[in-house]
């Protein structure tokens, strides 16, 4: 495990004894800032010819994906987090089997809800607004997240994998708001990231933030002024930040992979010799 990822997990444990604010600030932090470098990307690993469609088709749906939120977030929220997990089934277990892509991607979204269902459905209330339902199907979401998480604590004990266990970890035991930030990181953005950086030959994380700055920040404002905006619904910016993290991830996971994967970059990427060449990096 790496020191970056110790220090994380020292800090969400910290954390998670404090009241809510404090640990929506380590969710803000985690996820709306640490988490969003390997989204920042998105716009690097596209061809420039196609960046004015790539560029309006985010635009729209990041727009779309905040206007729904903001007029029925009940439905918002189940969709997103239903996009949510099968992109993280997909993406985090690309050579796994179709059992342990549906794993992941559950375990990310509810593992949190086996020991802190009531934590879980405040939170659902809080993001969904006091029309959701979503809550009180947390005692079925626990069982699928308790069944999922233990399924691949078992997976990361037979591959001797110590990422995929203390992310799992992180999800099952700490507060939900922690355990995700945790979980996501050391799942999905974190080796995306990596991913990233070396697909676009940035040496270390240094230059590829470098390369990804002006779209990180542009980012990280507009999540900013969506979460602002949404502090009229809820005061508790709960529902601020999952609309804001959903208008960025949406796009991300609906606009980038199509003109990713007809991107001369993409087709780059995936030929053996460049394979090789991370393979051995």
């Amino acid at each position: 495990m790496t020191r970056g990822i110790a220090l994380l997990v020292v800090g969400g444990v910290l954390a998670a004894p404090a009241a809510l604010p404090v640990q929506l600030a380590f969710a803000i932090l985690g996820i709306g800032v640490v988490g969003m470098v390997h989204g920042a990307g998105d716009l690097a690993v596209v061809s420039k010819e196609r960046w004015p469609v790539f560029l309006a088709a985010y635009a729209l749906v990041s727009l779309a994906t905040l206007l729904w939120w903001i007029n029925d977030p009940a439905i918002a929220l189940p969709a997103f987090l239903l996009a949510s997990a099968f992109h993280f089934g997909i993406e985090d277990a690309r050579d796994g089997t179709p059992a342990e892509r549906l794993a992941r991607g559950s375990a990310l979204i509810l593992a949190p809800t086996a020991l802190h269902a009531g934590s879980y459905a405040g939170i659902l209330r809080l993001a969904g607004g006091s029309s959701s339902t979503l809550a009180a199907l947390t005692p079925l979401l626990a069982i699928i997240g308790g069944l999922a998480g233990a399924a691949l604590l078992l997976l990361a004990w037979r591959r001797r994998d110590m990422r995929l266990a203390v992310g799992i970890g992180a999800l099952l035991l700490l507060p939900p708001l922690i355990g995700f930030t945790i979980g996501f990181l050391v799942l999905h953005a974190l080796p995306q990231t990596a991913e990233r950086r070396d697909l676009l030959g940035c040496s270390n994380t240094l230059d590829y933030l470098k390369t990804v700055m002006p779209i990180f920040v542009a980012a990280v404002l507009l999540a900013g002024l969506v979460a602002g905006l949404l502090l009229r619904f809820d005061p508790s910016g709960v529902r601020g930040l999952f609309a804001g993290i959903a208008a960025l991830a949406v796009p991300h996971l609906l606009v980038t992979p199509w003109f990713e994967a007809r991107s001369p970059l993409r087709t780059l990427s995936t030929s053996p010799a460049i394979k090789g060449q991370q393979v051995n990096a």
